[in-house]
């Protein structure tokens, strides 16, 4: 008796490939101009669930929509199915790299994240250089699961972990558990800079 070959076809296979880039390239599309789920949709004509399935790689848009979609994030058809993956990619050049601002609501305010590992689920840290504006600072103390380490490349910030205070400078460094809570704010009177590193990926 022949067994059966319970393996997808390969054109299946294919479309779920597919579908999961399509959502890592528009997700990553959205952040990159610091919109929300709900901003893209509204501005797209089309349903929240749906568009979160979609960036889940467990939808795939009509056309229509995804013409909508790339319209609003200023983007393009092409780059979205681009066959090189960001997670392949090894040199990101200066002046190319995205940069996320970051609004008062959700993570801060006058802080904004240059990208140095692109958003990918094949990435297990995540690397961003967080620049931050005179009297800027993140959010209210927030904690989740993980370890970070950064480097200040410019000014001077205040780190606050689990309730303590530690002034930094340019050239200090830090490492800490992401449990604990933490936020931060520049002290200084120029823009400051940090070099910032955390496992696993978090926003």
């Amino acid at each position: 008796m022949n067994k059966i070959d319970r393996r997808r076809p390969e054109s299946e296979m294919d479309a779920t490939v597919n579908a999961a880039r399509l959502g890592t390239r528009l997700r990553l599309a959205r952040q990159i101009r610091g919109m929300t789920l709900k901003m893209l949709a509204t501005a797209a004509n089309c349903s929240e669930s749906l568009l979160s399935k979609i960036e889940n790689g467990k939808a795939s848009p009509s056309l229509p929509m995804l013409h909508r979609l790339v319209e609003v994030l200023g983007t393009n058809i092409g780059w979205m199915f681009e066959e090189v993956d960001d997670d392949e990619a090894i040199v990101f050049r200066a002046g190319a790299r995205p940069l996320i601002t970051l609004d008062a609501l959700r993570r801060g305010e006058g802080i904004s994240l240059e990208r140095i590992i692109p958003y990918s689920s094949g990435h297990l840290l995540q690397c961003n250089i967080h620049h931050i504006e005179t009297d800027g600072e993140s959010e209210a103390p927030i904690q989740h699961v993980g370890e970070e380490v950064g480097y200040v490349l410019a000014g001077r910030i205040e780190l606050i972990v689990d309730g303590k205070s530690h002034n930094l400078a340019t050239g200090d460094a830090f490492v800490f558990r992401s449990e604990l809570p933490h936020h931060y704010r520049n002290i200084g009177k120029e823009r400051a800079s940090i070099f910032w590193v955390n496992t696993p990926a978090t926003f």
